[in-house]
């Protein structure tokens, strides 16, 4: 298979070659999403915003100039929607009145865990996403396009132009690393 380079892709893409746009999506997809999601720290919005990002891509590549700089154009782009979803959710909290609050009241119950379960399980998460966001970005990335993003060891050393040995080292390291930081902060 004849497999094109991101700056082709672009490139076609800029002259409203759609299914080069698409081929580039699925390329960025998982790496997009688990930085996404290490800012929000929720599936459900991270995918969301993912999805709003590669619209507004799509919608302004035209205005990329330089076909060489697609993935860090694309990350700017996420940030920016982050950032913006950010501020929406806090005006958004401090526009509920009390009876939107009683309303939560009304909903069923689940069959999820105990709130005092999904708060542990909660808060382990945050930690561990908090531990994980101070890495040095060496290991940060992998771990998360790998963790987070369920990438594939080809794919990801792909991605990061390397070798699958160096990537399997970076990843051990990486997780010896998680688990240290996270042992540190529980004898705290």
């Amino acid at each position: 298979m004849n497999r094109e380079s991101d700056q082709t892709l672009v490139v076609q893409s800029q002259a409203g070659n759609q299914a080069a746009f698409e081929e580039l999506v699925r390329r960025s997809a998982r790496w997009l999403f688990a930085r996404v999601y290490l800012e929000t720290g929720d599936t459900h919005r991270a995918e969301d915003l993912v999805q709003e990002t590669m619209l507004q891509a799509w919608r302004s590549i035209r205005s990329l100039s330089d076909a060489k700089n697609f993935h860090s154009w694309l990350n700017t782009i996420a940030q920016r929607i982050v950032i913006d979803a950010a501020r929406h959710d806090s005006r958004k909290k401090r526009g509920r009145g009390a009876k939107q609050e009683g309303d939560a009241l009304l909903t069923i119950a689940s069959r999820s865990p105990s709130p005092p379960d999904q708060l542990e399980q909660e808060d382990e998460r945050q930690r561990v996403l908090s531990i994980l966001r101070s890495m040095p970005e060496e290991y940060r990335i992998p771990l998360m396009l790998r963790y987070i993003g369920g990438a594939d060891y080809e794919a990801i050393a792909s991605q990061l132009a390397m070798s699958n040995g160096s990537l399997r080292g970076l990843l051990h390291r990486g997780i010896r690393m998680l688990r240290d930081r996270m042992t540190k902060d529980t004898a705290q």
